[in-house]
């Protein structure tokens, strides 16, 4: 598996962009991907996705009061 080609994104972040480095290394890769102009950076969540996080991601445990 490769992986990424980081001077290269650097290059279009700091160069190309003009984002200062710390810019450059508070975006996720998601807000990077938009901001180079590429699609299917956001998808939209449909149900099954919810359900999957809702599942990884309870919001109580088993046996935690409501309170």
């Amino acid at each position: 598996m490769a992986g990424l080609d980081w001077l290269g994104l650097m290059r279009v972040g700091l160069q190309g962009l003009g984002l200062r480095p710390s810019e450059f290394w508070a975006l996720t890769p998601a807000e990077l991907n938009l901001m180079l102009g590429r699609r299917g950076a956001a998808q939209t969540m449909d149900r099954a996705g919810l359900d999957a996080l809702l599942a990884a991601y309870p919001d109580r445990r088993e046996g935690q009061d409501n309170d």
